[in-house]
């Protein structure tokens, strides 16, 4: 019994992973433009230090990437992604504080293009789910990504806080009814929660996880294992 219930899990943590032009199985990015993954989530979830853990892996595995930093409501997010940027070595193009979201995500993407970089990083306003003004604006930007990409971003990544729990699966519902979520990353994932949560997501919403988040370091990024995953839970 003990190793049905754990090949059901997994099976539940595998739905939707066909999901995504990047990680997933559908047709990849043509080579002659950037990759495009734009991020999203609400304040305290690691949003922001997990984008520049993504960007780092990518530079790692040898690719250039260009940061846009759309979270233009925080002022200390601007900052904090351009630090992580001289850290990983990735460029971010940034505005001021309250500028338009939209036109730094557009000014992103321009740069990538005539840097020929091969990935485009967009971090968001750490949106509060029941903000509807805030959610409006993402949908903005989607459409500015789709101005200049028809079929929109490769991957939309839903940032989520192992320890949140239930309202972690509202927030995930709340997100995908503006943009279309391919991906999951599981932060704060460092033993002392379960992110149990995740089942109900991946269940409910098809959406697989991709990355979990175990620290605060640049490296601490890693690709998610379902059955490792799974495993953890019998300990």
């Amino acid at each position: 019994m003990r190793e049905a219930l754990k090949d059901a899990l997994v099976d539940i943590l595998r739905a939707g992973t066909q999901k995504g032009r990047i990680w997933g199985e559908e047709d990849s990015p043509p080579d002659d433009r950037p990759s495009v993954v734009l991020i999203v989530g609400v304040n305290g979830t690691g949003k922001t230090t997990s984008v520049a853990k993504l960007a780092q892996a990518y530079r790692e595995d040898g690719e250039s990437v260009v940061v846009a930093a759309a979270d233009t409501f925080r002022a200390a997010a601007i900052e904090q992604l351009k630090s992580w940027g001289d850290v990983v070595g990735a460029d971010v193009i940034a505005h001021k504080q309250g500028a338009d979201p939209g036109a730094v995500v557009f000014d992103a993407m321009s740069a990538a293009e005539s840097r020929n970089a091969d990935v485009v990083l967009i971090d968001t306003a750490g949106r509060l789910h029941t903000k509807f003004n805030l959610m409006e604006e993402l949908g903005k930007i989607r459409r500015v990504i789709e101005r200049k990409l028809p079929e929109g971003p490769d991957e939309v990544m839903l940032v989520l806080d192992a320890t949140t729990g239930q309202n972690a699966l509202v927030q995930a519902k709340a997100f995908a009814e503006v943009v279309p979520i391919t991906a999951l990353c599981l932060t704060k994932l460092d033993g002392t929660s379960k992110g149990g949560i995740v089942f109900a997501v991946s269940d409910q919403l098809q959406i697989p996880v991709r990355f979990i988040g175990t620290g605060e370091q640049p490296e601490d990024l890693t690709p998610f294992d379902a059955g490792e995953f799974v495993d953890a839970l019998f300990q």
